[in-house]
């Protein structure tokens, strides 16, 4: 089985149980920085998650890889997505990824990285996910039933953009088509039980103290450097422009 598909399978499998993905933007000042998104599938493996390796060499994997590396063997299947995908392939070329599988330790853990050069070049981690997943099934389509992730979500009905300009900081979504995400927002509400627990926790590393937020639940570091705000993944789904943002920097 190769990376990629326990990586994917791995996340689908998560999103059914209780989990923390957690998500960290180190903001410089001069608006460079890093992004680092993470996900613990440790209880999926508790549960009997390790057949997911069962058709594999091996049954513990240890390893650190890059997209870029990963899309040079996957051309033939990235020519077959839209020029939009393609787009989005490439922007995730830089993203380093870290996985870790013990089926002893019963852990599952994947890390993925990037530095980037301004706030522009954030990216809504699942989106993209949504995009690099369509390589298993060789489909065009976000809709493609080998997908797993495909099915949480309209990923292509909302756009997420960053931007960091004197001294403020913004997180923007806009969903395209409304009625769309309402009739996506209302197939997920039956299964409204399994992401119960399943929360999303952003984290916002600062290069000056924060002077305010538009989030009301926002919780900050001793310091005020530092923004902390839990979602519930499932509010992340069915309502994506919860995740807008404004944080102000102080002089």
């Amino acid at each position: 089985m190769n990376k990629l598909r326990v990586l994917f399978f791995g996340l689908a499998m998560v999103l059914f149980t209780s989990c923390q993905f957690s998500e960290h933007v180190y903001l410089n000042a001069d608006g460079s920085g890093r992004m680092e998104f993470k996900f613990d599938g440790s209880e999926l493996m508790q549960m009997g998650g390790e057949g997911m390796l069962e058709n594999s060499k091996k049954k513990n994997i240890d390893s650190t890889f890059s997209f870029k590396d990963v899309f040079k063997d996957k051309q033939d299947s990235i020519s077959k997505l839209s020029k939009e995908q393609q787009a989005k392939l490439k922007a995730m070329e830089n993203f380093k990824v870290h996985m870790l599988v013990n089926s002893e330790t019963k852990a599952f853990n994947m890390e993925f990285i990037t530095d980037f050069k301004k706030a522009s070049e954030l990216k809504d981690m699942f989106a993209a996910m949504n995009v690099m997943s369509d390589l298993e099934g060789k489909s065009s389509t976000s809709k493609n039933p080998a997908n797993p992730i495909a099915s949480m979500g309209d990923f292509e009905n909302w756009e997420t953009s960053f931007s960091f300009k004197k001294g403020v900081f913004k997180r923007h979504v806009e969903v395209l088509d409304k009625e769309a995400q309402e009739t996506s927002a209302d197939s997920l509400k039956g299964a409204a039980f399994m992401f119960a627990n399943s929360k999303y926790k952003v984290n916002y590393h600062l290069p000056k103290r924060v002077k305010s937020v538009s989030n009301d639940k926002a919780l900050f570091s001793a310091d005020g450097k530092t923004v902390i705000i839990e979602y519930g993944i499932l509010d992340y789904f069915t309502n994506p422009e919860v995740m807008n943002l404004e944080i102000v920097l102080e002089d």
